[in-house]
């Protein structure tokens, strides 16, 4: 094989490794697993700002920007590496200064991580990489560089403007793809049957103590308990003393007493499990704590269905895919369940793995069984 045939080979590998790693960045992943991509821009880029820039301390402000440059760039320099103008001089040059930068910061983050866990982010959710498997694929992209910097021959042609043009085409081309959106919170509240207590002698201990449906159905049938008696019992169980869960805002009532948060994808069919194992449990126990639900804002139109597959419609809110990754957690996915009490979170499940969420278990932590 000539140097020629080389060449474009090299060049042609090269162009689909940064074609194919922007793609990944605005796609969820695979339908049905193979071979179509689910492309959803403003999802993608939002969630790889969270898990990837933000993580690395880039500001609310600057990671949309960033991230979409970055994904123009990789586009640009697929697209130069097929091209002949300033190919040696310029694009080969960048191309091997962005994956050494690439380089340093997965070595830095594998060295403060104490390990090689987690997902690098290079190829989105599409291809998942360890970093070590990132350092590895970016050092053998710069060992084909240099090789092919060395059998080229020099510029033929030396066009800037078709350089510039097609590096702030592909910038601007995602920022039209995926446009910025300011941070926004709907809400929708189902007809929940919520316990109350007429009677005037336990309105202190329902509004201070939170008491469960059984003890206050205990009170008002025993005629010879005294308010002081009952207040006694309750504070033998009303959980951990009073904390700030941070969910606030939200729902304004989640540090009071028991409570399930649960952050959920219309779309998602963990998260619709989890939902109807959650309507389960509410039929089985009378006294289950109150669920209510935070949807991320991707394919809102499919709550409907989710309400539908769940067996019952909850309490929820509608907020921007940043704030809600933000909000479950960095290292967390979905579906997300926290278990609070008195706003402490007492259990926290998360995504389909060792943390998911698990009906039985979160029984056991709350009926102590």
């Amino acid at each position: 094989m000539n140097k020629k045939n080389i060449s474009w080979t090299l060049r042609i590998v090269i162009a689909l490794l940064f074609i194919v790693s922007a793609i990944a960045k605005i796609s969820k992943g695979w339908i049905s697993d193979f071979p179509f991509i689910d492309f959803s821009p403003y999802f993608a880029i939002s969630t790889f700002e969270v898990k990837q820039l933000l993580t690395l301390g880039f500001s609310d402000t600057l990671a949309p920007y960033f991230s979409r440059i970055l994904i123009g760039i990789e586009f640009a320099l697929g697209f130069l590496m097929l091209s002949n103008h300033f190919l040696k001089r310029i694009t080969i040059p960048a191309t091997v200064g962005l994956l050494s930068v690439f380089i340093i910061h997965l070595s830095y983050v594998t060295f403060l991580s104490g390990g090689n866990s987690g997902n690098c982010g290079c190829f989105g959710e599409l291809i998942p990489m360890t970093p070590i498997e990132a350092i590895i694929k970016n050092i053998i992209a710069v060992g084909l560089l240099i090789w092919l910097w060395k059998i080229l021959e020099n510029d033929q042609k030396s066009n800037f403007w078709i350089l510039t043009t097609l590096t702030l085409g592909c910038i601007l081309g995602l920022f039209m793809l995926a446009p910025m959106k300011a941070s926004t919170t709907s809400s929708s509240v189902s007809n929940e049957n919520i316990d109350t207590l007429n009677n005037p002698d336990s309105v202190f201990v329902t509004t201070d103590l939170n008491l469960s449906t059984d003890l206050l159905n205990k009170s008002k049938d025993s005629s010879k308990t005294k308010t002081e008696k009952v207040i006694e019992e309750v504070k033998k169980d009303v959980g951990p003393k009073q904390a700030v869960s941070g969910y606030a805002e939200f729902y304004a009532d989640i540090d009071k007493g028991q409570k399930i948060l649960c952050f959920f994808v219309p779309g998602c069919e963990h998260c619709r499990e989890a939902a109807k194992d959650l309507n389960a449990l509410q039929k089985k126990y009378k006294n289950f704590p109150q669920v209510q639900i935070v949807f991320m804002d991707e394919e809102p139109e499919k709550i409907p269905d989710f309400f539908k597959y769940a067996g019952k419609q909850f309490p929820y809110k509608v907020i921007d895919v940043v704030q809600f990754w933000t909000k479950l957690g960095t290292g967390k996915d979905t579906p997300g369940v926290v278990y609070l009490h008195n706003g402490n979170v007492i259990k926290f499940f998360d995504g389909i793995a060792e943390k998911a969420f698990n009906s039985k278990a979160l029984e056991k932590v709350i009926y102590k069984k």
